[in-house]
């Protein structure tokens, strides 16, 4: 008669660095679901642009934003500077359905994105890499998809 513990003794072991990947892109994805999502510190010298976004109450950014910035993320890990480039002076965040006004949240949410991801890398030794980065950030894009709207009509 099987015990109840032989399917654990079948299952296939989850490398511990796969478990890493799936477990920050749940924090993301939670510290997604604040708007703005918190920061360590605000230099106001490097990041002053942003300050609106802190000082003021603003209202959560719609969901394209969100895929935008892991767009541009994406780019910027996998240092396709010329797609970013071309992004950002031609104004295609316009043409994606984001507003004019919308060039801040993009910018800041790109920003911290990658500063999470750099952080990480940075804090294991280099032992998550840049496609490695860039694969967390597809398991936050796809949570964020699978997350059910708000009563706001808006993600998380």
């Amino acid at each position: 008669m099987p015990s109840r513990w032989d399917y654990l003794f079948e299952t296939k072991p989850i490398p511990l660095i796969d478990h890493l990947l799936e477990e920050v892109s749940k924090l993301l994805t939670k510290d997604l679901g604040s708007w703005p999502p918190p920061v360590q510190e605000v230099d106001l010298d490097t990041g002053g642009a942003f300050a609106p976004l802190f000082l003021e109450p603003s209202a959560r950014p719609a969901p394209a934003v969100y895929t935008e910035a892991l767009r541009l993320s994406h780019w910027e890990l996998a240092r396709e500077f010329d797609a970013y480039d071309d992004y950002m002076r031609n104004k295609r965040y316009l043409e994606r359905g984001l507003a004019p006004t919308d060039r801040l949240s993009l910018l800041f949410l790109n920003r911290w994105l990658v500063e999470q991801m750099l952080g990480l890398g940075e804090s294991t030794d280099g032992r998550v890499s840049r496609p490695m980065m860039r694969q967390i950030l597809s398991k936050v894009e796809a949570r964020l998809r699978q997350t059910p709207p708000s009563p706001s009509g808006l993600l998380l």
